[in-house]
């Protein structure tokens, strides 16, 4: 079954960590990511730009209206996210908590809906 594993996480963070901090964390996630690639658990995952270039689309009365920013103001954002193939959702959860950021925001682990062709 695939799981999508949501990394939130206050975007500030990052930012805030001194370089040789925040390039610890990227080694961090590269190691993870070459993990479960070699483990066959990664389908696909990638970071996101930060929130301040998110657009916000809603269509009301057959107009569509944008706004800038994400949908809801929040602490955490989402800042990337893994697609993983796992047994259960006890090992994707196993997965999500090996995720670097999982120490200091929160993923958010979903299973995934596969459409068989006959709705």
């Amino acid at each position: 079954m695939q799981y999508l594993l949501m990394i939130y996480e206050n975007e500030n963070v990052m930012n805030d960590m001194a370089p040789e901090a925040r390039g610890a964390m990227f080694a961090e996630y590269n190691t993870f990511t070459q993990d479960i690639v070699k483990s066959g658990h990664f389908k696909a995952g990638d970071a996101l730009q930060p929130v301040a270039t998110a657009t916000s689309v809603r269509v009301k009365d057959g107009k569509t209206i944008t706004t800038d920013g994400p949908f809801a103001e929040t602490k955490e954002q989402l800042g990337g996210y893994y697609l993983v193939e796992a047994a259960d959702l006890d090992e994707a959860i196993g997965i999500a908590a090996r995720i670097p950021a999982a120490r200091t925001g929160t993923i958010e682990v979903r299973p995934v809906m596969v459409f068989d062709g006959s709705m």
